[in-house]
């Protein structure tokens, strides 16, 4: 599959992405590389195999709850910006 400019500059809308003229034909090589690539992944015969749910096999490897002393109030608000004696002060989101 290539890439051509009308297929770059529609991906590049959705991602959000700016790049000048001089970068878009080395951008389109680079596209048109990736996607060679993942459709080679397709000639792959991957009748039997079991998909993976994780790389490890590792079965909760978790640690053991400790109690362990917890942050003051003061300490917690050290380096806050924006403080209010126990809290801390955000920007209102909610109107």
């Amino acid at each position: 599959m290539n890439i051509d400019k009308d297929l770059l500059y529609k991906i590049a809308h959705l991602a959000r992405l700016e790049f000048d003229e001089n970068t878009s034909k080395e951008m389109m090589e680079d596209m048109t590389k990736i996607i060679t690539w993942v459709e080679k992944l397709n000639e792959i015969d991957t009748d039997g195999i079991e998909p993976l749910t994780t790389m490890s096999y590792e079965v909760n490897a978790l640690r053991e709850d400790e109690v362990k002393p917890h942050l003051s109030h003061e300490r917690a608000l050290k380096n806050a910006p924006k403080k209010d004696s126990d809290y801390f002060r955000v920007p209102k989101v909610l109107e």
